[in-house]
């Protein structure tokens, strides 16, 4: 029969779990530089930490607190304090969290050749069922396509390919006034940071990620280029992230009639421009891949991009459209790069599903919600440190350092070896081949590769298998 641990007992290795993340990332001086200080009673660090670990608990905070069995809880007053308070700097408090996780722990794990990248989206804040909460609003649910109540969650992230780590973030509301069933609290400072992040709720989305780009140093993070959806793929904003910070763009594009790219002197729609480029026969998965101009940026430069024109797989006839203002990325790279901006729809999944983002507290202050939501981007944080540690041999210590991989490319590429072999042997088979055709053959579809494959390994020429073996 199996041994059936104590509640108790799971209980304090969780919390000695959560305890060791605060002190190993030194979340009380990250709050304390964040002038989220104490005023009065419990210090601030033992109170996030008491928010913290409730989750992770299967606790909520009225039941723990009503039930008495916490002795060491804090009381309900103590903790909406700290909630609403509006001097508290939240977003510097998870910026600093994020840098001190990627810096010390996952910059060393990474190769230099693989791509670090900034991944920009939004996502809906649900307050569906509330009426009083502070700058609540009608918001577009871009799953739905309804307009529900609550906000739109607009998230800046780093991304590996391996683990993704919330920079920022932004609880926007309207900018219209008729679609906000409350306005922003009168009482509240406006020398405060609460206020300031008030007035930033209430911009568009296309001007509020610059917002959260300024409070970033992308050069820190290794990053040269930034992911974001079709929603923000407007030329003007493209220009102007190629243009002020030292990062490339790669994003998704959408039909619009209103918004032109300069292609040979003339000026097109995107489906304009999908009709007079001229596209490979055949079932090919990229179409046709065309460099435009997107106009002059403010020093009167021209911006250039490269849009690549792929095959939709859900609907063979249909197309999509990929922009890099990277010209001289392959088609393949570009296609393969988007793909990682999968990483952030994971972390919405989890953030919501299991870490009770918008649910654990109703609170009505804005302030609460901002640093409730940061609270649970700390969750986050812990949980993919912590799986990056146990997946990635590396973390055990120096030696494995020097001698494994990354996680993914290093399987990839000895699958594609295990092809080449393959093919080499079934080649040499055949009587009609000789064996320098094989090596003319092998020779060209590695030059076909993605420029990432051949980093992962040397030219296959003469020795394929022991290449393979080593």
């Amino acid at each position: 029969m199996a041994t059936i641990l104590p509640e108790n007992q799971i209980n304090q290795e969780l919390n000695s779990s959560v305890h060791q993340f605060f002190r190993n990332q030194k979340l009380g001086t990250l709050l304390n530089q964040s002038n989220i200080r104490k005023e009065s009673g419990l210090a601030p660090v033992m109170l996030v930490q008491f928010i913290f670990s409730l989750v992770l608990q299967k606790k909520n905070l009225y039941r723990t607190l009503e039930s008495g069995r916490e002795p060491e809880a804090p009381a309900k007053d103590a903790v909406y304090r700290l909630l609403n308070n509006t001097t508290y700097n939240w977003r510097k408090f998870l910026l600093l969290l994020s840098q001190n996780v990627i810096t010390q722990k996952l910059l060393p794990l990474v190769s230099e050749n693989r791509e670090r990248v900034l991944i920009l989206d939004d996502s809906l804040y649900s307050r569906a069922r509330s009426k009083s909460v502070e700058m609540l609003a009608l918001v577009h649910d871009h799953t739905t396509g309804k307009f529900v109540r609550g906000f739109r969650m607009l998230t800046l992230g780093w991304s590996d390919g391996n683990t993704f780590v919330p920079l920022a973030f932004s609880l926007l509301s309207s900018e219209k006034q008729s679609n906000r069933f409350q306005e922003i609290n009168p009482t509240i400072d406006k020398r405060t940071v609460g206020y300031k992040r008030r007035k930033e709720a209430v911009k568009k989305s296309t001007e509020a990620l610059f917002d959260l780009l300024d409070d970033i140093n992308p050069l820190q993070l290794c990053a040269r280029t930034l992911f974001f959806d079709s929603w923000f793929a407007f030329p003007k904003v493209i220009k102007r992230v190629v243009s002020e910070y030292p990062l490339e763009v790669v994003c998704m594009l959408k039909r619009m009639h209103r918004v032109y790219y300069t292609y040979e002197g003339q000026k097109y729609t995107l489906t304009q421009l999908y009709q007079v480029v001229r596209k490979k026969r055949g079932r090919a998965k990229i179409l046709a891949a065309v460099v435009v101009s997107l106009g002059l940026d403010d020093n009167e430069k021209d911006i250039q991009a490269r849009i690549v024109f792929v095959r939709d797989r859900n609907r063979s006839k249909n197309w999509l459209a990929l922009l890099s203002t990277d010209v001289n990325l392959p088609e393949e790279e570009i296609v393969r790069l988007c793909g990682k901006r999968w990483d952030i729809e994971c972390f919405f999944k989890v953030a919501k599903s299991h870490l009770a983002l918008g649910k654990e507290f109703q609170c009505r202050s804005y302030d609460a919600m901002v640093a409730h939501t940061t609270i649970v981007f700390t969750r986050y944080i812990m949980l993919a440190l912590r799986t990056r540690e146990e997946q990635d041999p590396r973390t055990i210590g120096q030696l494995f350092f020097l001698c494994c991989d990354e996680l993914e490319d290093i399987r990839f590429a000895k699958a594609i070896l295990l092809v080449f072999d393959c093919l080499k042997a079934s080649l040499t088979e055949e009587p009609v081949l000789s064996e320098e055709m094989v090596e003319s053959l092998l020779d060209r579809v590695f030059d076909n590769l993605p420029t990432f494959l051949k980093r992962a390994f040397p030219k296959p020429k003469k020795q394929l298998p022991s290449a393979l073996a080593a």
